[in-house]
């Protein structure tokens, strides 16, 4: 009997550890999926809701403002100083008309670094250079106006934004033409969008944003937005909405008599930051300081920003959102003034665009080093596909971008307060930009007692260092990842103040997140790889690398094949700096292939804070990772030449497809990286190894490269530059040229006069420079036209579409000229009758006689085929075959089969238009006593490399994973996180001690967190509990239900066992 009673006293502690199982399961579940629990009545709300979701489509557009100039001065002066300095330099200039523009706003009462000149400048533009010349004038720069253009679309971007029975799904659509994508392009590894493929768990979306990112696990532990004061730059917002209960200042900056918001845009975006009822905010007893700087027409001028951003400088705003932005980053003034808010430690988080898919669509002043740069995601965590890409293309030609946008987060069907006093959902980065600015006014008041630990670069390296990498997504898509807002409270909340890296590491080996880098390795000989890294420097504003940075080559792993070059800024301001990494294949590498690695080692010093005497210092490494493989052969290298496009800003360079009126400006950087990146990838497919050339024909050894790819270009050719391009071709290189139209007659016609600053904008020049073009190409005898053609066509198997091309006037008889049946658009733009041509000539192919070995030139008269901007119809399969003849001499028998008579034209070819300013903008001409002539030929850039400084050292298999200079136990539960007691040392705070917290004596930057290794962790606890909970489930249900049999005494059971086997006797 105690027997008996012991087992059902062990299977009844059974059934007792059931609740307790189901309870740590429950637990768990919550911890490691919190954001993606499926609760009913966010079900119910998201499929039940009849309020259309709305697609923020935002246009922007800038000019110059006629004889207005924004004078900009050393320091800040009152009225009348500013007033004296003006007049003592224009005295005596020869200006008599100008005066001081009034400027009636709330900053007018203070000192200020800027007044607004009306200057009727003489034709020697006396007065401005007498303005340069003043000692106290820093910069005099045009004032410019701003358009912003918002459209509201009844759209959504994803299927995900309502899920479950009943839900009818829209699709986003671009604005873009929608076009065919080679069928070669969609099946690479590094084209993963990041979607899966297999079933999964559909989760509901929860109503409130702020939801989604555990803004209440904060809330709940006091944390509310209280002692922020955060400032939202748009359109205003009513006194009396019911959704804010601490407006503090709304202040007008515009002509408008008014401060209510008339637009909608402003009010929604002040709700998700600070609203506090129904859709709610993240920091809802934040100091909301609402700023009109739009009308109701959308329009707004720089100095309107500029006395706004002076006026948020005197209110000690500490986080300011802007959900605007502008191709323009050469707008100085405005550049100068986002420096001198990050610099006063307003954290500064703005839109990166809405100009996706397309790469190099980035916004500025959300492409700045200092600015925290926000692009969108839908709810499945995808990038959205209106969000814009990376890189950056101020760098261009001479060098590459930097990794842009900084993070991101939701931008799509996010809901918040609409202008009536309930909600609407909108999608857009002009939404996810101010759900980030809350979230940060969120997490700096929470961290009030860090002090001056938190700053614009702390802030930013804590939102990068806890973003979660979305997989298969590149860095110029996602930047370090999607927001994780509990995570930044953790880093804050122990943070030391640090220099760190963006990118953290460089990993030419992995894709997708290391794309373009990943998609070609080095070789010996090859144009040298540039990363462009971002140093953030948390220790002050200003900063500076202490001596020279190190090149560590690890021996065991072969980092003697690298050479590296290293160019940073010599000034870290403010909180931030540039560093460029030169990578290239040893010549000891040249037939050599493997993986090769080392790091880059720098100290980053600023000056001693308030209470310190010694410098700050913080010591950094950059991880380097690339793969060498031996010298291609010539025929398969491809050299495109970047130095010769020219781009918005800072001129107006239009289109090259005159049917794009509302996005008329060539700004896009005309980069293999960028517009042309699906062309890059096509090419790699086929095997061809691509070099950029940011520097003239001059400085490329022509003998290396099978073929020069000039397309688009919009510069000037130095004469030294035709010479050796001739020789160059005579000895072997083959050239490739694709064109777009020109025509000066069409040229003005494109113009557009902007009613506002009174003044006609004038392309520079067409969509390609085809006189300069004609110069190139006149070694050879060939020359293009002035007529602009258009139209579908058929060649061989394959549909074509010519959009906006020129024709060739001029071709040798030698070669092979194909033409085909087109529309004349020069004609329908000019408003005249339009008409189809038989045979336009639109293809030239020669073979040289030069030489025996001579190489071959090809003429295209468009290039909208390989371009993203305006792609319809891709010509990537001409392009292969242009190649094969260029690297071969092989003429394939589509282009012998369908060439034609020509006959060569004896009419003018297109001339420069008279008047035009290229020379403000081209690297080849200037402007010199009234007449252009061209600048002498630059220097060839020259790398100096590193001296190496061997290691007998192993790297780390996986350079992600090994950032982390923050060790954080995930383990760690919220509800033991807080600020710690008043008085408290740093970083001893309840749930914050030195269990939890490690930091390592050398760091290599904020890590990343690396969440892949540990997402599977919760389903595989989930899994076994389930299973444990199951088996045991069941044991007490067998055993109850098993009907219960007298058990023989224990003596009667050993003789059994001692009987057993035998034959009983008769």
């Amino acid at each position: 009997m105690e027997v008996m009673k012991l087992k059902v006293r062990l299977r009844q502690r059974h059934f007792r550890c059931i609740p307790f199982l189901l309870l740590l399961l429950t637990h768990t579940w919550s911890v490691g999926t919190l954001e993606e629990r499926s609760d009913d009545k966010w079900m119910h709300f998201r499929c039940n809701d009849t309020s259309s979701v709305q697609m923020v489509k935002v246009k922007f557009s800038s000019q110059v403002v006629r004889n207005e100039y924004i004078v900009a001065f050393n320091d800040y002066y009152k009225t009348n100083t500013r007033e004296k300095f003006i007049t003592a330099a224009l005295n005596g200039s020869g200006v008599e008309n100008w005066k001081i523009l009034t400027r009636n706003n709330p900053a007018s009462d203070y000192p200020s670094d800027f007044d607004v000149v009306l200057l009727e400048e003489t034709e020697k533009l006396s007065g401005l250079a007498a303005l340069n010349r003043h000692p106290s004038v820093r910069r005099v720069t045009p004032q410019r106006v701003v358009h912003r253009t918002l459209k509201y679309v009844n759209l959504t971007d994803s299927k995900a934004d309502c899920l479950g029975p009943g839900c009818s799904y829209h699709t986003w659509q671009s604005s873009r033409p929608l076009r065919r994508s080679s069928l070669a392009i969609n099946n690479q590894f590094w084209q993963s969008t990041g979607r899966h493929t297999s079933r999964r768990l559909l989760r509901a979306i929860p109503r409130q944003i702020t939801t989604i990112l555990q803004a209440d696990a904060l809330w709940s532990m006091g944390i509310t937005g209280t002692g922020v004061k955060v400032a939202v730059f748009d359109t205003g917002l009513a006194k009396t909405h019911p959704h804010f209960k601490k407006i503090k200042e709304r202040t007008n900056w515009t002509t408008e008599k008014t401060l209510d918001d008339g637009l909608g845009h402003g009010t929604f975006v002040a709700g998700v930051i600070a609203s506090s009822q129904e859709c709610l905010g993240f920091a809802p007893d934040a100091e909301l300081h609402v700023f009109r700087v739009f009308t109701n027409n959308q329009v707004s001028y720089t100095s309107w920003f500029l006395d706004a951003f002076n006026y948020a400088i005197l209110k000690k705003i500490g986080v300011l959102n802007l959900s605007i932005g502008g191709p323009d980053f050469m707008d100085h003034p405005f550049v100068d003034k986002v420096w001198e808010l990050t610099a006063n430690k307003v954290i500064m988080v703005s839109a990166i665009g809405n100009d996706g898919p397309l790469y190099g669509t980035l916004n500025n002043p959300a492409d700045q080093m200092d600015v925290i740069g926000v692009g969108g995601i839908n709810f499945e965590d995808q990038i959205a596909k209106f969000s814009s890409r990376g890189m950056t293309t101020w760098e261009l030609p001479q060098g590459y971008g930097r990794v842009k946008p900084d993070i991101v987060t939701y931008g799509s069907a996010v809901r918040g307060s609409s202008i009536k006093g309930s909600c609407r959902t909108l999608s857009g980065t002009s939404v996810a930009s101010p759900v980030v600015a809350g979230a940060v006014t969120l997490l700096a008041s929470g961290v009030l007692h860090r002090g001056n630990a938190i700053n614009p670069a702390s802030m930013k390296q804590a939102l990068m260092a806890s973003a979660r990498r979305l997989p298969g997504v590149n860095m110029f898509e996602q930047g370090h990842g999607k927001l994780d807002l509990l995570k930044a409270y953790q880093i804050l909340n122990s943070y030391k103040p640090q220099a760190s890296l963006s990118p953290s590491y460089v990993d030419l080996t992995e894709c997708q997140y290391m794309w373009p880098y990943c998609t070609q390795s080095l070789y010996y000989g090859a144009m040298p790889t540039i990363v462009n890294v971002t140093i953030l420097n948390g220790l002050g504003v200003s900063g500076h690398v202490v001596g020279k940075p190190q090149w560590h080559p690890y021996t065991p792993q072969f980092g003697q094949y690298l050479d590296i070059a290293l160019t940073f800024s010599e000034l870290l301001w403010p909180w931030s700096g540039w560093m460029a990494v030169s990578i290239a294949a040893a010549r000891t590498a040249a037939s050599w292939e493997g993986i090769a690695q080392g790091h880059i080692a720098l100290t980053i010093e600023s000056p001693p804070e308030d209470g310190e005497t010694e410098s700050r210092q913080s010591s950094v490494k950059l991880a380097i990772k690339a793969k060498i493989i031996p010298t291609p052969p010539r025929h398969k290298r491809i050299l495109w030449d970047q130095y010769h496009n020219l781009r918005y800003p800072p001129g107006y360079f239009p289109r090259d497809n005159l049917r794009m009126k509302n996005d008329p400006l060539d700004w896009n950087g005309d980069h293999i990286h960028t517009n042309f990146k699906d062309m890059y990838q096509h090419l790699r497919n086929s095997g061809y190894y691509l070099e950029v050339l940011g520097s003239p024909f001059t400085c490329f050894d022509a003998s290396q490269y099978g073929t020069v790819l000039l397309v688009d270009a919009e510069e000037e050719y130095f004469p030294e530059e035709v010479a050796k391009l001739k020789r160059d071709v005579d000895n072997g290189l083959s050239l490739i040229v694709f064109a777009d139209w020109y025509n000066v007659t069409v040229m003005k016609k494109v113009k557009f006069y902007d009613e506002n600053t009174r003044q006609w904008w004038m392309p520079d020049t067409g969509g390609a420079n085809v006189p300069a073009l004609n110069d190139l190409l006149s070694s050879w005898g060939i020359a293009l036209g002035d007529r602009v053609f258009e139209g579908d066509y058929t060649i061989g198997d394959h549909d074509m579409y010519y959009g906006s091309g020129t024709t060739i006037a001029r071709f040798p008889d030698s070669g092979i000229v194909i033409s085909q049946k087109l529309k004349d658009q020069g004609q329908e733009v000019l408003g005249q009758e339009t008409e189809i041509t038989e045979n336009v000539p639109i293809l030239g192919l020669l073979q040289s006689r030069a030489a025996e070995k001579s190489g071959r030139v090809v003429i295209y008269g468009d290039s909208n085929c390989l371009d993203n901007s305006h792609l319809q119809k891709d010509c990537f399969w001409m392009l292969d075959a242009l190649l094969e003849y260029t690297s071969t001499g092989h003429l394939p028998s589509i282009f012998k089969d369908h060439q034609s008579q020509f006959i060569n034209k004896i009419t003018d070819l297109p001339q420069r238009m008279e008047g035009n300013h290229l020379y403000r903008y081209s690297k080849v001409l200037e402007n010199h006593m009234g007449a252009l002539q061209t600048r002498a030929l630059p220097p060839c850039p020259h790398l100096v490399w590193a001296q190496p400084i061997p290691l007998n050292k192993s790297a780390p298999t996986n350079l992600y994973k090994s950032q982390k200079l923050l060790s954080l136990s995930i383990e760690v539960p919220m509800w033991r996180m807080g600020p710690p007691p008043k008085g408290g040392a740093v970083g001893q705070a309840e749930g914050l001690s030195g269990e939890f917290w490690s930091w390592r004596g050398e760091g290599t930057g904020i890590g990343e967190y690396d969440e892949d290794s540990l997402s599977f962790i919760p389903a595989v606890a989930l899994m076994l509990l389930s299973c444990i909970v199951v088996f045991l489930a069941y044991r007490y249900y067998r055993q109850r239900t098993r009907p219960r049999r007298k058990r023989p005494p224990r003596l009667r059971r050993i003789m059994a066992v001692l009987n057993a086997g035998r034959v009983p006797a008769v």
